[in-house]
């Protein structure tokens, strides 16, 4: 809104208004805007929790040195969400379809988190939300996704193009050709499209919520993900970077390097209180929220295929709890980690807490890392 009321209406008129106009301005301001937001509004929230008597469940088998968390404040993951979308609201293009798609995408997420918290917390029924139930809901935000995106597609203002990491020139279209020549269903064309949008907003809202075990680790890994999706949003709308790199480029998502940037300072100032020993826990209205927003992005920007080395410790997480799974149905109750998923592993092996969370770290920025240094390795 402020893009809008101070370039596009008062910058004719004063014309130092200017500078409102460069992105690179308006995404460094969302993230002091959303960094500020979280560190002054964060003490109001915890307060108000404990008031509330909004406190974490701590289940009984896992490791026993978390029972002293119970009661802590959660469901903070309100305050991400309003970090994120109030500056992504005041310093970007409101005209801009990218970012309502994104912002919609983040709040529904968030709302099946909140559904699922306010189950297990308020009305105190451990269990929440049945994993049928909020994976149904959240294959309906990925639908919604994907749909708004496919309109968009067909005015040419979005590419179903697929972008593949290290290879130049194979990028592959998420449509079904055949369908165009079915009268009347052109519209079947979109179908692997929307699948692959379902599969990957899911997966990434729940490899996010897998990682919320330690105090800090997912949100910390969150400003490293965020970070680099910041850094791969403006490579991809930037002309000339762009053209350099031989990326896709799709000019109006450049606007999403403000929603990222906001996420960035929203992630560092709810990390303020949620640092070891924690304050305050994101709860599932957090972490569905973040891996939601994430997964948006990438689809959007179509990097859908480096969000394993964007978010590699999310992916390694759910991918030890699928393993743990399996193995105890297939192996006759074996299990190959000692916990699941795999940060309780290492707690159980003898690692403190914050030395897990440090070295997770570590790990998130070698991959996000590695994920930016493919853009020039092509």
């Amino acid at each position: 809104m402020l893009y809008w009321l101070l370039y596009e209406k008062l910058f004719p008129f004063f014309h130092p208004f200017r500078i409102f106009h460069f992105l690179t301005f308006r995404t460094a301001f969302a993230f002091l805007t959303a960094l500020l937001i979280a560190l002054f509004i964060g003490p109001f929230v915890i307060q108000k929790l404990r008031e509330f008597q909004i406190g974490q469940y701590v289940r009984e088998d896992g490791p026993q040195s978390h029972l002293k968390k119970s009661g802590t404040p959660t469901m903070g993951g309100v305050l991400i969400v309003i970090a994120i979308l109030l500056p992504t609201v005041l310093w970007s293009d409101p005209a801009n379809p990218f970012v309502w798609i994104t912002v919609v995408s983040t709040l529904a997420f968030g709302a099946i988190g909140f559904a699922d918290d306010y189950i297990k917390v308020v009305q105190k029924r451990s269990l929440g939300l049945t994993a049928r139930a909020k994976l149904f809901w959240q294959a309906v935000a990925a639908v919604a996704v994907a749909a708004s995106l496919s309109g968009l597609a067909q005015f040419r203002m979005f590419s179903t193009q697929l972008t593949v990491p290290f290879i130049k020139h194979l990028r592959p279209d998420m449509l079904w050709h055949g369908a165009f020549s079915i009268p009347h269903l052109g519209f079947l064309a979109f179908v692997p499209f929307v699948l692959w949008v379902v599969l990957v907003l899911v997966g990434s809202s729940n490899a996010v919520n897998l990682t919320d075990g330690l105090d800090g680790l997912a949100i910390g890994c969150t400003i490293v993900a965020a970070g680099a999706l910041t850094v791969l949003t403006y490579v991809s709308s930037h002309v000339v970077f762009a053209d350099y790199l031989e990326l896709q480029r799709i000019p109006q998502v450049a606007e999403l390097t403000v929603f990222c940037g906001a996420m960035v300072g929203a992630s560092i100032g709810f990390l303020w209180y949620n640092a070891h020993p924690a304050e305050i826990f994101m709860g599932d209205v957090g972490s569905l929220a973040l891996g939601g927003a994430i997964g948006t992005v990438a689809v959007v920007i179509r990097q859908e295929l480096l969000l394993p080395f964007i978010g590699g410790i999310f992916i390694i997480e759910a991918l030890s709890v699928v393993l743990q799974v399996g193995s105890y149905k297939l192996r006759n109750k074996k299990r190959i980690f000692k916990m699941a998923p795999l940060h309780h592993h290492f707690e159980q092996c003898g690692w403190h807490e914050s030395k897990v969370i440090a070295r997770f770290w570590i790990l998130a920025l070698v991959f996000a890392l590695f994920a930016l240094t493919t853009l020039k390795l092509r």
